[in-house]
């Protein structure tokens, strides 16, 4: 059975919103890592079409830049969307009754598999399928945008924190 994990960098009011902090070196370093380890990703659209981005290689990529495009190109992704009619390389979209299909690949899969967009994490907690939430707190006020947390925040204990860089990792599991 696959663990589900809801990670995202996240500014101290709350917010997720990939234009108003970006990685370090030290923190993108973790990314690379981290996304070759994993067995995959959930993704909502927007966050999905966000990270096609990847998909291409741009001219002005350094090495890290590469290395994390080629972690995220060979891992397999799932796109949850009712407006998407097809996806990239190495994805398959699940659509219509998401539910069933969103607990299937969880019994069916093993390994980590992140889950990406804080719509797609709502509905995974109201039907108890997140085992761990990460938070990857910058030290940023964004003062609006999307929140980690769209709904009610679940009951949660805090099992670790790390601090990366400037950014501090708190991991927790619902309580």
């Amino acid at each position: 059975m696959a663990t589900f994990v809801y990670g995202m960098q996240v500014s101290l009011d709350g917010h997720v919103d990939h234009d108003s902090f970006q990685p370090d070196e030290t923190l993108f370093r973790h990314w690379i890592d981290h996304v070759g380890a994993i067995a995959g990703s959930l993704y909502g659209r927007r966050l999905y079409e966000l990270m096609r981005y990847w998909d291409d290689d741009q001219p002005q990529w350094g090495a890290p830049e590469r290395e994390f495009a080629d972690a995220w190109r060979r891992q397999p992704k799932w796109v949850v969307s009712n407006t998407l009619t097809s996806v990239g390389p190495n994805a398959t979209l699940i659509s219509g009754d998401v539910e069933p299909a969103i607990r299937a690949l969880k019994q069916q899969q093993e390994g980590e598999i992140d889950i990406g967009g804080p719509v797609l994490a709502r509905s995974l907690t109201e039907w108890g399928l997140i085992d761990e939430y990460r938070l990857y707190l910058f030290p940023a006020v964004t003062g609006g945008g999307n929140r980690f947390f769209r709904g009610p925040v679940p009951p949660l204990r805090l099992t670790s924190h790390h601090r990366i860089g400037d950014v501090v990792r708190l991991c927790y599991v619902p309580a």
